[in-house]
């Protein structure tokens, strides 16, 4: 663990804390409820304590549309039985569509400098026109529609079509191969596929046309053709049963736009695991949960206001698209952005925030240590004083990290780490605007969510490392997976640990800030000599070496121990020697601790990734253990799993 500095990164001043919607809120449930809440510490713990006042105390001070129903929480103290709002009604897409008019809803900019904005007003033209093209096609409730999409404005309003008629969505990113496009929308027989006809990557036009008509015929569906960089006329016309976008758009409608009013519980997305291990699982998420749990995040712990201008580096096939477009539900303008980050050069998205004064710009921790390595630098040549907040996630924001942001992006903004995931489409730690900004650290656990670490025998501990647990049910856990009718897997998934509670996979840690750091997945920790070491801890030492540009760190089972295995990724051409091998060495055993010292370190020339961009450390395991990855589709680069096989066969035999 890095060791923490005596005074914060960042502390807001007493203007934000007393204009932030979290103190408004804080003070509002002080009245309503008489109840003593003098700091959002005690916010926090009256969330957990009365989840029921809780939630619905968000519902109405929000005033979502929709109807709550008598009941707020039902079985509360069963986590798979339990059930929020269990009267309520309510359609998503409404909430979405929460303003008219002609300002900024969306604000798109592809990589090919293509620019170009959506009002309110035309995204609700284009949602009207979808949802009565969608009805024609005979999609109603329950149906499944998929899309293969960039982060496109159109995306979006597909999306808030479907799910206004109650149907259920699912999307993935265009950069997917067939099979791992079909290994997702297979399980799920949706009624219709959305594809665009080419995007870019990187300087270089990718053409999807022959993907997309494989898939037609294997998914056996209409197919809906967006235009982005190719030709959608051409492609929509070499489909046996497709239209084109810009045909239902372009059409005469007189219509108003109708919302379908659904229980709270109706299925809305569906998400999928990376599937580095079997089959992607098919996680199944609530329009109410998510919905409530969004609004939650994104107001109280991202401070995001009407009219604040939001951005997210994500695909559509992250969850991170999921929770960036119910930005909308707050009044926010959302800012997207489609291609490399890095293209043409490593400032493209900050100018981006900087041209458009986004005020929340979220992003990865590979991404924000990427920069680092290239020694990228901010320093004033780009105007960001509208940008509260940044955001990090998709694996744990070290220290290094945190000191890059504040010394060369910018030195007053917080600086919110978060973690969760697909399995709660959300957060179950993150920032909020009221509490310090501490080097390495989570700020704490999400408003309402019963957030603790516990020890291999199901035992709270502080300031040590243990499983990330939720020990009450919340809104936002998931209705189940597809095809898996008596939830067998979805228990196993979760609950199979700890009884009734979740446990998510998470090697975590309180500090003594009341904070939180994840060390990695308990799945990939390490337990040489049976002492538990997180993966993040060596990563977190090693990549600040200047000549290693990234790690992966695994176990291998050795004469009935484990023995810790690092494999490099080297800068600029360099070969690993000794030197360098024990310079690596002593940056683990002086940062982190003389445990963590690995028995072999390899140099290799990739390090495979999910199209997500996380690292597969199972993978790599199951390789060198010479076990079959199963389901190569989901990784970025699936070739690079070929060196670690010869590695297996070469060295690590021995």
């Amino acid at each position: 663990m890095d060791k923490m500095e005596d005074h914060p990164l960042w502390r807001p001043d007493n203007a934000r804390v007393r204009e932030s919607a979290v103190e408004g809120f804080r003070e509002w449930c002080a009245y309503s409820y008489r109840t003593p809440l003098d700091d959002y510490a005690a916010l926090h713990r009256w969330s957990v304590d009365e989840p029921g006042d809780f939630w619905r105390s968000l519902w109405d001070y929000y005033e979502i549309k929709g109807w709550p129903g008598p009941r707020s929480l039902v079985n509360g103290g069963d986590m798979l039985a339990a059930r929020f709002f269990p009267d309520g009604t309510l359609n998503f897409a409404q909430n979405l569509l929460s303003r008219e008019g002609p300002e900024d809803a969306l604000v798109f900019r592809g990589e090919d400098r293509i620019e170009y904005r959506w009002s309110w007003d035309r995204l609700r033209s284009d949602v009207i026109r979808l949802q009565r093209a969608f009805k024609a096609m005979g999609i109603v409730k329950g149906d499944r529609v998929a899309a293969m999409m960039p982060n496109l404005p159109e995306t979006i309003a597909c999306m808030l079509a479907a799910t206004s008629i109650g149907a259920v969505w699912a999307s993935c990113s265009p950069d997917f191969g067939e099979a791992g496009v079909f290994d997702r929308f297979g399980q799920i027989e949706p009624k219709l596929f959305i594809a665009c006809d080419a995007y870019w990557y990187a300087g270089k036009l990718q053409d999807v046309s022959e993907k997309v008509r494989k898939l037609e015929q294997r998914l056996a569906c209409p197919v809906l053709v967006v235009h982005y960089a190719g030709d959608s006329e051409a492609l929509a016309s070499s489909l046996a049963n497709a239209k084109t976008y810009d045909s239902i758009i372009g059409e005469d409608v007189e219509a108003e736009l109708e919302f379908v009013l659904l229980p709270f519980y109706h299925p809305l997305y569906i998400l999928f695991s990376s599937g580095t291990t079997g089959a992607p699982k098919c996680i199944i998420h609530s329009a109410g949960g998510t919905l409530l749990q969004h609004i939650k995040e994104h107001r109280f712990h991202c401070d995001i206001k009407p009219g604040d201008r939001v951005f997210y580096f994500t695909t559509c096939g992250w969850m991170m698209w999921n929770w960036l477009v119910s930005g909308l539900a707050s009044g926010a303008t959302l800012c997207l952005f489609d291609g490399s980050p890095f293209h043409p050069d490593p400032g493209v998205l900050w100018r981006f925030a900087g041209q458009e004064r986004i005020s929340f710009f979220g992003t990865s921790a590979k991404y924000i240590d990427s920069l680092r390595k290239s020694e990228f630098r901010l320093d004033g040549t780009v105007e960001l004083d509208g940008l509260m907040t940044i955001a990090s996630t998709g694996s744990p924001l070290g220290g290094d990290g945190f000191d890059y942001v504040y010394r060369h992006i910018k030195s007053d903004v917080q600086l919110a780490s978060v973690s969760g995931g697909t399995d709660i489409v959300s957060c179950f730690v993150l920032g909020n605007p009221v509490s310090p900004v501490w080097r390495g650290e989570i700020q704490g656990p999400g408003l309402g969510l019963a957030v603790d670490v516990w020890d291999e025998q199901g035992h709270p501990i502080r300031q040590d490392k243990g499983e990330l647990v939720c020990t009450k049910p919340f809104p936002s856990m998931p209705i189940g997976f597809w095809n898996d009718p008596d939830n067998a897997k979805y228990k196993a998934a979760y609950f199979e640990r700890f009884d009734n509670v979740w446990c998510h996979g998470d090697f975590a840690e309180w500090t003594s800030h009341s904070g939180l750091i994840i060390h990695g997945r308990s799945d990939a920790t390490l337990n040489p000599g049976g002492v538990r070491i997180g993966t993040a801890e060596i990563y977190n030492q090693v990549e600040q070496l200047p000549e290693v540009a990234e790690a992966i760190c695994v176990g291998q089972d050795v004469d009935d121990d484990v023995r810790v295995l690092l494999f490099v990724k080297l800068a600029n051409g360099r070969t690993l020697d000794a030197d360098l091998e024990n310079a690596i060495k002593l940056k683990i055993r002086t940062g982190a601790s003389p445990r963590h010292v690995p028995a072999k370190i390899l140099q290799v020339s990739d390090i495979p990734r999910t199209k997500s961009g996380k690292l597969v450390e199972l993978a790599v395991k199951n390789v060198i253990s010479g076990r079959e990855v199963s389901n190569l589709n989901s990784l970025q680069n699936p070739g690079a799993l070929e060196e670690f096989a010869r590695l297996r066969d070469q060295v690590l035999s021995h």
